[in-house]
């Protein structure tokens, strides 16, 4: 169950360029060490040692890619990647199965209603941590006409919490035509 946490923008953009500098230089540390050890122990001197080189970058790429999910993504210094990250996946969950939820919420279904709200709350924090304000100001009516809508309702619009549950529930739905 993924919760949406207040992040600081500033720091977030700052800790995830610091965490994607650290890999990219482990990947290209790792891709030219195994591309040089390839071609030093199967290359022939002088000869087209093309494909070594590229399994040796193949070869870091899997290497940094199972450091990243084993030992790295614990790590203090990857949280803000490995929330943003979480986030995206959250929101696109959500967005895999937008036309039903498009449906439930025209049909004033409360599970689809605040899958939605979940929706337009990780959204604008995404949009914030991205700093695309500009993306953010072409949704913000959308996002207030549905918090108004809850409201009118009686219903609770501080949804900061996906529930995996609400995504089988709205699938359910026939979906928006």
């Amino acid at each position: 169950m993924f919760e949406i946490q207040p992040q600081n923008p500033e720091s977030f953009r700052q800790q995830t360029r610091r965490s994607t500098l650290f890999i990219a230089l482990i990947f290209l540390s790792l891709a030219m060490l195994l591309s040089s050890a390839a071609v030093l122990l199967f290359g022939t001197p002088g000869g087209d040692n093309f494909r070594l080189n590229v399994a040796g970058v193949l070869a870091g790429l899997v290497v940094s890619i199972v450091l990243m999910r084993v030992r790295f993504w614990s790590q203090p210094w990857m949280a803000a990647a490995v929330y943003g990250w979480q986030l995206k996946r959250s929101l696109m969950s959500v967005t895999n199965v937008m036309h039903h939820v498009t449906a439930g919420v025209e049909a004033q279904d409360p599970t689809a209603m605040k899958l939605l709200r979940f929706y337009h709350l990780g959204l604008t924090q995404m949009h914030q941590l991205d700093a695309n304000s500009s993306a953010l100001s072409q949704a913000v009516h959308e996002i207030d006409r549905h918090k108004e809508r809850m409201e009118a309702l009686g219903m609770d619009t501080e949804q900061k919490r996906l529930n995996p549950d609400w995504i089988d529930a709205v699938k359910r739905i026939p979906p928006a035509k």
